[in-house]
């Protein structure tokens, strides 16, 4: 099988490409750039686009004696992600650029281009597992599931990925114990990124200050903070700065009369207006969401269906019951969970297998009551 190996100049990607060499693969490596000014990267390992990992990526497909490319998929990146990512938080929405990626740049723009170039996959140092389960009339169903490494699972943010990308993808490190394990592999293997520290924070954010990035692109807009019986008790440079469940930097002029902390209660862009209030309020027992994406076609829609439920990249999944109208997606959760924003993913499990995911439109009491008497 022809595999173009995406290498991000980090270990499990090095690591990921090394095992697909050794499963009899032909693989070539490509490194995506996603920026064509420098000021844009980080210096360092705190984002996964800085400087240094083009060099990186080209060491280890030398050691791994495979061909070698960067492709420029810089105005893919901004026109998806960083355009989304912006949008979305000046709708009041909390964007996630990490799904965005995945499923506009490195399942779709890197994979497409693969296959019109005669590849029949792309590999990655994602850490899933994919599943292919057999069926009775002899084909098999494609699953996605969480890695075997719990502390180091990224089905969440790959769950938009759909169907037909999952079938041509390939996840090596699926069922590694450890990172541990992918940096001994990688030092035996002579990597020179087998101790490069992990990647963290938003790539295309080069100095990590989010609030800084966002006004600098949006431009300053003052307006009110607002506590949940309408008195003003702040004031803000963008309402777009601010997300659902936020505690940290609200700049409050006036204390709340019990004492207690304020959280971001909602984000409303029209009025340019901020609502806090008491921790209490952030509690939400349903959630409605949209832009399905469902890879669970065996499971029937338009009927209550019992799964888990994740919110958040590293939360933990909760019981709820939900159900899919085209591409909608009601969800009534066991118990309350807080802080949730519109815009973030929510993804469905069945134990360890994925089921779909949706982007949160709505959360609170009788948000899914609210969507189906729409």
């Amino acid at each position: 099988m022809r595999v173009l190996a995406a290498l991000s100049g980090g270990v499990d990607s090095a690591v990921a490409a090394a095992r697909a060499v050794d499963a009899g693969h032909d693989v070539v490596g490509v490194h995506m750039a996603l920026s064509r000014s420098r000021a844009q990267h980080r210096n360092g390992s705190r984002g996964c686009c800085s400087i240094e990992d083009a060099s990186d990526a080209r060491r280890a497909a030398d050691v791994l004696g495979i061909p070698y490319y960067v492709w420029d998929l810089s105005e893919e990146f901004e026109e998806t992600v960083v355009a989304d990512f912006l949008s979305e938080y000046e709708a009041g929405r909390t964007p996630n650029p990490c799904v965005r990626c995945n499923e506009h740049i490195k399942f779709s723009a890197l994979l497409d281009r693969g296959l019109a170039l005669g590849f029949d996959a792309v590999a990655t140092g994602h850490y899933a597992r994919i599943v292919d389960v057999p069926l009775a009339d002899g084909g098999t169903r494609r699953e996605l599931h969480r890695a075997r490494d719990a502390a180091k699972d990224q089905s969440y943010v790959l769950a938009v990925m759909g169907a037909d990308r999952l079938a041509r993808s390939v996840f090596p490190l699926g069922e590694v114990a450890s990172k541990d394990e992918v940096r001994a592999e990688a030092a035996a293997r002579g990597l020179s990124v087998s101790a490069k520290p992990d990647s963290y924070d938003i790539c295309f954010v080069a100095d990590g200050d989010t609030q800084g990035f966002l006004r600098e692109c949006l431009g300053a807009r003052a307006g009110e903070i607002v506590d949940a019986e309408g008195t003003v008790v702040g004031e803000h440079e963008g309402a777009y700065a601010y997300t659902v469940g936020q505690r940290r930097g609200l700049g409050l002029n006036r204390p709340a009369a019990d004492g207690k902390p304020r959280y971001v209660l909602e984000v409303d862009p029209a009025a340019n207006r901020v609502v806090v209030g008491p921790s209490e309020l952030l509690s939400v027992s349903e959630i409605a969401a949209d832009d399905v994406t469902w890879l669970a076609e065996d499971l029937p829609a338009d009927q209550w269906v019992q799964v888990s439920v994740q919110v958040r990249a590293h939360g933990d999944p909760v019981p709820a019951r939900v159900r899919r109208e085209q591409d909608r997606l009601l969800t009534e959760l066991a118990s309350p969970l807080r802080g949730i924003a519109p815009g973030q993913s929510i993804v469905l499990y069945d134990g360890t297998r994925v089921l779909g995911q949706a982007a949160i439109a709505r959360a609170g009491r009788g948000a899914a009551a609210q969507v189906v008497g729409a």
